[in-house]
Formats: structure tokens, sequence, C-alpha cells
């Protein structure tokens, strides 16, 4: 991987409430170089796109299927068929307990219509306009909770990589990179499922980042949470970890998440974000909820 690598986090999610078909969509017509797939099974083994296994904070669950809720309250995906996640409305992320949208000036809470969707459905938008721009858009799907499907009786990358493999998605070339922060079931996709797609260790601890030689043997790149590449400012100029140059010394590429235009923290501006980790600390690409401002950035910066 050469090139600065743009990745459409839950599609254009800036924009649109994430992870919905029209998020995808609108994220394809901003041409990045994959746009991401969040997995979670639904009760009859449907893998659904959707950031969790919850549903009571981004659907109306908890006003159609009021009695479904498990004892901590909360409403799972894994619960409801295929056919009962379609009944639901999606909306923009917000507290499931004060109904406060979480990010206030994106698209408004309960405006529009928008629904859930399969992995199948998505690959099939995402290959049907490849085939008819003639653009070549991958797909960045993530395990979600391993564990969680397996106390529930359930194999969720074994179910996923069937569905990739059907639609030819099988070697590193084919534009798809598989994604887990769960890093014994990334080796088990590697070493035991024999998969040959690129994969991404996520990244979510500094513990993790010890483990960088581990990761190595089976992934071929990391996702940390941008804030583990930063260390300190002096002088008004950042200081890094040094976990990219230990990542490019094990060949791994580093993806870090998440650009965020609307939630700057470390930063003055949005621009200034992009231009520290791509250029100043070198990552080798970037997950953001606006990839048009992304692809804007780097065109910008390579003429």
């Amino acid at each position: 991987m050469n090139s600065k690598i743009v990745i459409a986090h839950r599609g254009a999610s800036g924009y649109l409430p994430e992870h919905t078909m029209e998020a995808k969509a609108m994220a394809y017509a901003m041409l990045p170089d994959y746009i991401e797939q969040d997995l979670v099974l639904s009760k009859d083994d449907v893998p659904i796109v959707i950031h969790d296994i919850y549903l009571d904070d981004v659907t109306n669950v908890a006003r159609i299927f009021p009695n479904r809720k498990r004892e901590d309250g909360r409403y799972y995906v894994i619960d409801f068929t295929f056919n009962e996640l379609l009944q639901l409305q999606v909306s923009e992320r917000f507290n499931p307990t004060t109904g406060a949208q979480l990010y206030p000036n994106r698209f408004p809470k309960n405006k529009a219509s928008f629904k859930l969707h399969s992995l199948q459905q998505e690959i099939e938008l995402i290959q049907g306009l490849n085939y008819s721009t003639g653009n070549f858009v991958g797909i960045y799907p993530e395990i979600k909770n391993p564990n969680f499907h397996y106390k529930n009786g359930k194999d969720i990358t074994k179910i996923t990589l069937d569905i990739l493999s059907s639609y030819d998605y099988k070697t590193e070339e084919d534009k798809c990179i598989l994604q887990c922060f769960d890093a014994k079931e990334l080796e088990r996709t590697r070493m035991v499922l024999k998969s040959k797609l690129l994969l991404v260790q996520l990244i979510e601890s500094t513990e993790k980042i010890k483990r960088l030689d581990y990761f190595s043997s089976y992934a071929n790149g990391i996702g940390p949470w941008y804030k583990q590449i930063l260390d300190k400012k002096e002088n008004g100029k950042w200081i890094f970890t040094d976990l990219i140059n230990k990542a490019h010394n094990l060949n791994l590429f580093v993806h870090p998440y998440t650009f965020r235009h609307d939630q700057l923290e470390d930063f003055t501006s949005f621009e200034e974000m992009m231009h520290v980790l791509f250029f100043e600390a070198n990552i080798d690409g970037g997950f953001t909820d606006f990839p048009d401002k992304m692809i804007t950035f780097l065109r910008k910066e390579k003429s």
C-alpha cells in the first residue's frame, strides 16, 4: 500500500445516519478507497451492518418491540430475526436513556426514513456501483464482539468469511480488508480458517501496542486509536510515540481511527489533524466520518 488510504467510517456518517444504505451511497459518490461495515449477527445468522451488538441507540426498537429487552434493559441485534430488524427505523446515534443525539449538528434525529440492512445487501450495492461507474471502491468489514457471538452459539467470523468468499473477496488482491479488535479471533481467521484476505488488528489499549510482534505473525496492518500515535506537544510541534516506526519495521500498515471534523479535541482544525497524522506521523490511511474532506485534503497535498 503505497498511497494514503481513505476509509469511509460507517459510510459518510458525518452527514447521514451511520451504516445506513444512504450513508454508504453518499460515501461511494465521494470515491474513498474503502467503505466500512461493522457486523453483528441476527437471530437467524444474517450479518447485519450496525456498529455494535445493541439496537436501542440507533433505532426505535424500544417503541416497536417494547417487551424484547434483556434483563439489563438493552435490546440486542442477536435476539431479532432479519425480517424483524427490517421493521425498525434507524436514526442518528443517541443516548438510549436520555434520547439526546450524540453529535447534535449531524443529521436530525428521527427525520426521514432509514433502515437496517445485511452485509450481502451492502456488498451488492458497492459491487453494483463499481460495475456501473467503472470505479473500484473496496469494503472494510469488522467482526464485532466474536466472544459475545460464541456465547450465543454463533461463529460470526466463519459466516462472514463464507459470504465474502461467495462475492469473490478471497485474497489480498480483492480489495477487502477484514478487521477485528479480538486478537485471538483474528489469528484464528488466518491460521485456522485460512483466510487470505488482508487482516487488520484493531488496537484500543496501550497494553495491546506491546504485542506488535505477535500481531505481525498473522495481520497485515493495525488500526490504532489516533491518540496512541500522539505523545505530547513541545514548542507547538507534536512529538509521536514509536508506534508507527515499530509497525512499519514489521511491515504492518497503519490505519488509525477516527478523523471527525466535529470532534477535533487535540487540534485547531480538521486540516491540521490530517496533516499531522498523515504527513508528520506518516500513517498509511485513516478512518473518517467525512470522506470528502479527507479526499480533498490529500488531493491538495499531492498537487
